[in-house]
C-alpha cells in the first residue's frame, strides 16, 4: 500500500517545499519504500510562521485568538468527528509508517479523537474562567485575571505515537486560541499530513495550523530559534531537548519539554504472579517498546539476601516470576503489524534497530544474562524486528540500567527490602514515570510518595488518559500536558487592576491648591 503524496501545509494550502526536496518513507515491516514526504527547510518554516502570525492577528484576533472558546471548540469537534470517520484508514497508515501493531494504531485514533473532544470542552470552559476576580486588601481597587493565548507556538513531536503526540500539543494550543506550526518527526510524518487534510475538510481558518515536515536540523532547529515563535513545546530525546532550550534561551522564549525516561516497575512478593507478569511485560513491550514512559527497569522482590531463618518465613517469587516472564514473552506474537493478532511489530527504522541490538550486546559483554530475546525472530527475514528481551544479572553501573533503550528490552535487578527498592527506583537521571505492584495498599502508598517521577501507576503500567496531567521530573523534562492544566501551557495570564474610587489618589499636592 502506497501512502498519499502530500506537500507541506502552510496557510491552509498545500505547498511544495522551497528547495523541492523530499524524503523517502520506509515501511519498517518490509524495509521497502512506500512513498515520500516533503523535506521542509528554514524558508518553509519562515512561510509557516508568517501564516500563523497572520492568522493570529486576523481581524485584530477576533477570528481566532480572541474569538469565544465555543467558536474554536466547533472546529476541534469537527476534527474529532473526521478522525473517527477515517479511523481505519489512518490506523493503517500509522502502522505502515512506524510499525505499530494495527490494533494499537486503531486505539490511538480513538484517543486522538477523544483528545480533540476533551480540549473542545476546555475551550468552551475557558470563557467562564475569564475575568476571574482577585481579592485585594484595598477597597478602592478592583482586580481580575484574563487568560490569553501565548501567541504562535512551535510544536515538535516524535515518531512513536505520530498522530497522538501531535494531537497532545495541537488540540490544547488551538483550544487556547494559539496558532501553530507543527514539525513532526521525519521518521513518521504521514498521519500528521493527513491531519492537515482533515483540517482542510472541516474548514479550519487558514494559517491556524501549519505543518512542515523535514529533518530536525533543517526544519526543527529553525522553528525552535525563530524570533516570531512565542513558545516551543517538544516531545523527544533529552539531548534534543537541551538543544531546543539553548535555541530558545537568547529570546527568553518559554519551552515545555517531555523527554526520555528509564522508568522503574517494582514488584513485591505479595502479587498475583500471572497478573503482575502481564503488566510488567505490557509496561515495557507495548508500542514495540518505543515508549518514553516504558517501565523498562524491573525491580523484583527476592529474599535470598536475608538470613535463612528469616527467609524461611517469606514467600520468594523471583525465580518463578522470571520463568513465567520468559514463557509469556516467548508467546508474544511478533509479526507484520497489519497481521491479525500482532502484539509486537518492527521498530521504526534501521538506525533504531541497530542501536537496540548494540544495547543488548553491550549488556552481555558487561556480564548480564540475556534470558530471552534481543535477536531477530527466525520467521521474519525482512523488517526491523527484535524479539522482546529480558536481561538479568544486571548491576547499577551497566549501560542497560542507566540509559534509555527505546525498544523492547527489559532489565532486571532484585531487592530484599523496601528501603533497597526505593534506592534502586530513584537511581536514575530520569523521572517520567514509575509503577509499583503489590497487594499491600499502605506499601503502595509509601512507594507513590517515594518515587521521584511525574506519573505513578499502582498495580498496572502505562494507562494514559487525556483527563490526567502528563509529564516528568529531572531529565525527563518539565511542564505538564493533558488534563485541565494542559491548556494552560498555551495561555498567558494578564492581570487587570482598576482604580474604582471617585476620589483623587492624593499622593501629590495639586498645584491649584498651593
Amino acid at each position: 500500500m502506497a501512502i498519499p503524496q502530500r506537500q507541506l501545509f502552510i496557510g491552509g494550502e498545500w505547498r511544495a517545499p522551497a528547495l523541492g526536496r523530499r524524503l523517502p518513507v520506509v515501511n519498517p515491516a518490509t524495509e521497502a519504500p512506500i512513498g515520500e514526504i516533503p523535506a521542509g527547510t528554514a524558508e518553509d518554516v519562515d512561510a509557516a510562521v508568517a501564516a500563523a502570525r497572520a492568522a493570529l492577528r486576523r481581524n485584530r484576533g477576533r477570528d481566532w485568538a480572541r474569538a469565544p472558546g465555543a467558536v474554536r471548540a466547533k472546529y476541534l469537534r469537527a476534527i474529532a468527528a473526521k478522525i473517527i470517520e477515517r479511523k481505519s484508514e489512518l490506523a493503517r497508515l500509522e502502522s505502515l509508517d512506524c510499525g505499530k501493531p494495527l490494533d494499537e494504531s486503531a486505539w490511538d485514533m480513538d484517543d486522538v479523537a477523544g483528545c480533540f473532544e476533551y480540549f473542545a470542552d476546555l475551550a468552551e470552559a475557558l470563557d467562564k474562567r475569564q475575568n476571574a476576580p482577585v481579592s485585594l486588601p484595598l477597597e478602592n481597587f478592583k482586580c481580575y485575571l484574563r487568560k490569553e493565548p501565548i501567541g504562535v507556538v512551535g510544536l515538535i513531536t516524535p515518531w512513536n505515537y505520530p498522530l497522538l503526540m501531535a494531537t497532545w500539543k495541537v488540540a490544547p494550543a488551538l483550544a487556547a486560541g494559539c496558532t501553530a506550526v507543527l514539525k513532526p518527526s521525519e521518521l513518521a510524518s504521514v498521519t500528521c499530513l493527513e491531519l492537515a487534510d482533515v483540517c482542510k475538510e472541516v474548514g479550519l481558518p487558514s494559517g491556524v495550523l501549519n505543518i512542515v515536515t523535514g529533518l530536525g536540523p533543517e526544519a526543527g532547529a529553525p522553528l525552535s530559534s525563530h524570533p516570531d515563535i512565542n513558545k516551543v513545546a517538544f516531545t523527544g530525546s533529552y539531548e534534543t531537548g537541551r538543544k531546543i532550550m539553548a535555541a530558545a534561551a537568547p529570546m527568553v522564549k518559554p519551552v515545555s519539554l517531555e523527554l526520555g525516561g528509564k522508568s522503574p516497575i517494582v514488584v513485591f512478593d505479595d502479587v498475583d504472579i500471572e497478573k503482575a507478569v502481564e503488566w510488567t511485560l505490557f509496561g515495557c513491550f507495548w508500542t514495540n517498546g518505543q515508549i518514553c514512559s516504558a517501565t523498562s527497569r524491573l525491580i523484583l522482590h527476592n529474599y535470598r539476601f536475608l538470613l535463612l531463618t528469616v527467609r524461611a518465613l517469606q514467600r520468594n517469587i523471583a525465580k518463578e516470576f522470571l520463568e513465567r516472564m520468559v514463557a509469556w514473552a516467548r508467546n508474544i506474537k511478533v509479526s507484520d503489524p497489519l497481521e491479525e493478532g500482532c502484539r509486537l511489530g518492527p521498530v521504526v527504522s534501521e538506525g533504531q534497530y541497530e542501536k537496540i541490538k548494540k544495547f543488548v550486546s553491550t549488556a552481555k559483554s558487561q556480564g548480564a544474562t540475556i534470558l530471552t530475546g534481543g535477536v531477530r525472530p527466525k520467521h521474519l527475514e525482512k523488517g526491523f524486528y527484535i524479539e522482546p528481551a529480558i536481561i538479568t544479572d544486571v548491576d547499577t553501573s551497566m549501560q542497560i540500567w542507566r540509559e534509555e533503550v527505546f525498544g523492547p528490552v527489559l532489565c532486571v535487578i532484585e531487592f530484599s527490602s523496601e528501603d533497597e527498592a526505593i534506592e534502586l527506583v530513584n537511581d536514575t537521571h530520569y523521572g517520567l514515570a514509575g509503577a509499583v505492584l503489590s497487594g499491600d495498599r499502605e506499601r503502595c502508598q509509601r512507594l507513590t510518595e517515594e518515587i521521584d517521577a511525574g506519573i505513578i501507576w499502582v498495580n498496572c503500567s502505562q494507562p494514559c488518559f487525556c483527563q490526567a496531567p502528563w509529564g516528568g521530573n529531572k531529565r525527563s523534562g518539565f511542564g505538564r500536558e493533558l488534563g485541565e492544566g494542559g491548556i494552560d501551557n498555551y495561555l498567558s495570564v494578564k492581570q487587570v487592576t482598576e482604580y474604582a474610587s471617585d476620589e483623587p489618589w492624593g499622593w501629590y499636592k495639586s498645584p491649584s491648591k498651593l
